[in-house]
């Protein structure tokens, strides 16, 4: 670990004593050098008979902070000229054009404005990974509210929209397009359909109990009128339909869901992995493999698209206010992140990953204990709140 950032070794540490760790990684990446390299606790809770430690290149599924990694893909594939932000899905997938969603952009789809959050009919485990079930779905889905005039956040129906976008504009499945040209070329341990071989190096999800807040962090709090949980209990909510679109909840241990990499919420990858891949994106890795890939990944304008609000305010699944670049979740109350430049996604239950350009830092966080929570988890922001600790020290 580099000298300076002790206080995100100690938070690490606090997780584990007081927060309700079981096991996890933190690996963070500045000007491209990794410089913190944490991992700790056990790699299967709840398994007493195959109980296993959490080690250096330990793999997790990291649900939505998927979403982070799969959005690059559009981005990429419009700074190679081969996709318009502007255009209409449907110009590139004719079929998503029924049910009054011919006039859905492209920038709609990555900001969580599409309008189909949900689906009429939740498809079963089986047809979320079928790769014809969830886009066929999508399309024919009527929306929920005119495209492009609010947000919602696309908790699994992203996946079906993402790929199936990627894949008529490229012919690949967005999990090879990831392998064959950020993966591979950057060395990353992290995939979108998990092979065979790499099972043993997972760990296994598993809840786990949050603290409790303290009275006086209860008392700061900002309540909305409705909490997310709240409107996930209530049957009839458009929360509970978006996350209920996989119906039963998959078992997210199953091989043939982690094989299928949906890019919503099925990527596995280590921490170092992603932090590695946030730093790709905003700046150059010393020891990447080829040139293209070591001269980073997004152009300035690209990293400009990804981190400039697309959507803000009363987000009508998450029912509190959220702020979305194209793709990205963007630094703010329901997601804090290092600082107002930040860019990134967490992962329900736990995981983030991100990248802030102003102090040049890729940040990723992995945890097989799952905590109730779509964002802001109390682990994850305690680490976040001693890199900003360890920045400022180091700045004084």
């Amino acid at each position: 670990m580099a000298d300076g950032f002790e206080p995100v070794r100690d938070a690490f540490a606090e997780n584990f004593a007081k927060r309700g760790e079981r096991g996890a990684a933190m690996v963070l990446y500045r000007d491209g050098e990794k410089a913190v390299d944490l991992w700790g606790g056990t790699k299967d809770p709840g398994q007493e008979a195959h109980d296993a430690p959490w080690e250096q290149d330990t793999a997790q599924v990291v649900r939505s902070v998927t979403k982070g990694v799969a959005s690059a893909v559009p981005l990429l594939l419009h700074q190679r000229g081969q996709l318009d932000l502007d255009g209409r899905v449907g110009t590139y997938w004719p079929e998503f054009k029924e049910s009054g969603k011919e006039r859905v952009l492209v920038r709609h789809l990555l900001a969580h404005r599409a309008g189909v959050p949900a689906l009429d009919t939740p498809l079963t485990p089986a047809e979320a990974i079928d790769g014809i079930s969830g886009p066929r779905a999508v399309a024919a889905q009527r929306p929920d509210w005119e495209p492009g005039t609010a947000h919602g956040y696309h908790a699994q129906t992203y996946s079906w929209l993402l790929s199936e976008l990627v894949k008529r504009v490229t012919g690949r499945t967005i999990g090879r397009w990831i392998a064959e040209e950020i993966a591979r070329p950057l060395a990353l341990d992290l995939w979108l359909g998990l092979p065979e071989e790499q099972l043993d190096r997972i760990g296994r999800i598993e809840p786990v109990e949050a603290p409790a807040a303290s009275p006086a962090a209860q008392g700061l709090r900002l309540r909305p009128k409705r909490s997310v949980a709240e409107a996930y209990a209530d049957p009839e909510s458009l929360t509970r339909r978006a996350f209920g679109a996989i119906s039963p909840v998959p078992d997210e241990n199953d091989p043939a869901y982690l094989a299928a990499g949906l890019p919503a919420s099925g990527g596995v990858a280590t921490a170092d992995a992603l932090a590695r891949f946030y730093a790709a994106l905003i700046g150059p890795l010393p020891s990447a493999r080829t040139a293209r890939a070591g001269g980073r990944l997004f152009a300035p304008a690209t990293l400009t698209l990804a981190r400039t609000e697309e959507s803000a305010g009363p987000d009508r699944v998450l029912v509190v206010g959220t702020r979305f670049g194209l793709g990205y979740m963007l630094h703010g109350p329901a997601c804090p992140l290092l600082g107002p430049g930040s860019f990134g996604h967490p992962g329900r239950g736990g995981s983030l990953a991100f990248a802030d350009p102003e102090t040049r830092i890729g940040f990723a966080y992995v945890t097989n204990g799952m905590q109730r929570g779509v964002t802001a988890d109390p682990r994850a922001q305690a680490l976040v709140r001693a890199v900003r600790k360890a920045l400022a020290a180091q700045e004084a």
